[in-house]
C-alpha cells in the first residue's frame, strides 16, 4: 500500500540548522515561529484561534541517514527509533505542540517552537488537554535522565 500526503503550507522559524534548533520546544517556550497555510486551505483554519495551543506534523526534509538504533539527543544509549523523538525515521514526520499565540488570516503566530525554518506542514491539530493528557503516563527511558542541554554537533 502506498500513501501520499500532501505539504499544506510552510513552518518558519528563527532556526536554520539543526545544530541551531533546541530538542523540544519546552525547553525555548520563547521560541518565536510563524505557520503559514497555503490559501487554499485557510477555511480549515476556522475557530484554531479558540485553543491555546497547537499540533503541527510536519516532513523532517533535512534529517539524514534512517538509523533504526541510536543513541537519541537525550541519552549515551542506544534505543529503537520507535522509543525516541529522533527525526532520522522510515517515515519523517515530525510532530510538535506549539502555543498559538495570533491568527492573522491563513498566517499562525507561534511560541515554543522546535522546528527548522521552512519546514513542509503537513497538517494541524488542536492541542485538547481532555483528549491528549495522559495521567499517569510514563516517560519510558527518560524517567532515569535528568533534562541535559542539547549537546553540541548534533547529527
Amino acid at each position: 500500500m502506498k500513501f501520499e500526503i500532501a505539504q499544506i503550507g510552510t513552518i518558519f522559524s528563527p532556526y536554520k540548522s539543526k545544530a541551531d534548533c533546541p530538542i523540544q520546544g519546552t525547553f525555548v517556550p520563547k521560541g518565536k515561529g510563524r505557520v503559514e497555510v497555503f490559501p487554499e486551505f485557510e477555511p480549515g483554519l476556522e475557530t484554531i484561534e479558540a485553543f491555546t495551543h497547537i499540533i503541527l506534523f510536519y516532513i523532517f526534509d533535512r534529517a539524514g541517514k534512517i538509523i533504526l538504533s541510536r543513541p537519541p539527543f537525550l541519552d549515551d544509549i542506544p534505543h529503537g527509533v520507535f522509543a525516541s523523538r529522533h527525526p532520522c525515521r522510515p517515515n519523517g514526520i515530525g510532530m510538535s505542540i506549539v502555543k498559538l499565540e495570533n491568527r492573522v488570516g491563513n498566517i499562525l503566530e507561534v511560541s515554543g517552537i522546535d522546528i527548522l525554518d521552512n519546514t513542509p506542514l503537513v497538517d494541524i491539530k488542536p492541542y485538547v488537554p481532555k483528549f491528549d493528557y495522559r495521567e499517569n503516563a510514563g516517560n519510558g527511558w527518560l524517567e532515569i535522565k535528568e533534562n541535559r542541554k542539547k549537546p553540541k554537533g548534533r547529527e
